[in-house]
């Protein structure tokens, strides 16, 4: 069975099941929707189905991805904004997930993965190192004001 022989209800099913296994934002479901080939109106109707059910919340999307590319990825919160931002997250649902992060720990977490790289860069002049560190913070999202304030006590 293709996904054109599939009923409104067979959609919204399978839209159901991939939205509890993980997180999901609008946009990565108006895409998954986009493969079954349904109209808009039906597609709206899914989607306000899935919202209603609670199986689509874009605030808890917006924490748990959060929670996740920092912790798991430790990536900064440039980056994270940035990446929820190409998800169309609104900017007062991106503040909410913001907040899963906690000050303390993202300071600590910012040391440990500075100290970390300055580590594994063994053999360079102190140049090379800084840039390689600058890029690498920058990359991952993390503010160039604490990136050259701590490039600054090395």
């Amino acid at each position: 069975m293709n996904n054109s022989d599939l009923t409104i209800k067979e959609i919204e099913i399978k839209l159901q099941y991939y939205c509890s296994y993980q997180d999901r934002c609008h946009k990565e479901v108006h895409e998954k929707l986009r493969t079954f080939n349904i109209i808009n109106a039906e597609a709206n109707q899914i989607i306000s189905n899935l919202i209603s059910e609670n199986f689509l919340n874009e605030t808890r999307f917006s924490k748990s991805y959060v929670r996740g590319k920092f912790n798991i990825k430790h990536w900064g919160k440039i980056r994270i904004v940035n990446e929820l931002k190409k998800r169309n997250i609104s900017a007062f649902i991106i503040m909410q997930g913001l907040k899963e992060i906690d000050e303390l720990e993202y300071q600590n977490k910012f040391e440990e993965i500075f100290n970390k790289k300055l580590s594994s860069l063994v053999g360079l002049s102190l140049i090379i190192k800084k840039r390689k560190i600058l890029s690498y913070l920058l990359y991952r999202g993390w503010e160039s004001s604490l990136i050259y304030q701590k490039i600054y006590e090395i």
